[in-house]
């Protein structure tokens, strides 16, 4: 009558299961990883292995994911949220993800100035979506 909670996953490995789902594509799906570290509104955040289960809006930022032998591989995410489930799983569903690679730190920092005057002049329409644009290209 009642539906049964999924079988936990074993820790003893170690692992966190991640699965990171964009609407067009899944980048992890279920993946063993040691760490992901997440830009959440409430702070930035580490999840491991045997983390509290908890459900955590994501802002516009980087997602840091440690694999087994320490390497790493960043994304950059348009914001989304994250599920960290008692199964020693991390669901993160998010509208658009590119790896950190594909920018250039140049370009985005000519983008941040060029949003950060648009900022301080124009209609408060303009400045409102500057101050979006300026969040973003800091993350």
């Amino acid at each position: 009558m009642y539906a049964t909670e999924a079988p936990a996953t074993s820790a003893a490995d170690g692992k966190l299961q991640l699965s990171l789902v964009l609407p067009h594509e899944t980048i992890f799906s279920s993946s063993g990883v040691t760490q992901v570290n997440i830009a959440a509104e409430s702070g930035d955040m580490g999840v491991l292995a045997n983390h509290v289960a908890s459900i955590e809006s994501l802002k516009p930022g980087v997602v840091e994911v440690i694999e087994n032998q320490g390497d790493s591989k960043k994304w950059f995410v348009s914001g989304g949220f994250a599920n960290v489930h008692p199964n020693n799983s991390l669901t993160i569903n998010a509208v658009e993800a590119y790896p950190l690679e594909a920018f250039s730190a140049e370009a985005a920092r000519a983008g941040l100035q060029e949003a950060q005057r648009a900022l301080s002049t124009g209609t408060e329409a303009q400045k409102a979506e500057a101050a979006v644009e300026v969040e973003v290209f800091e993350a």
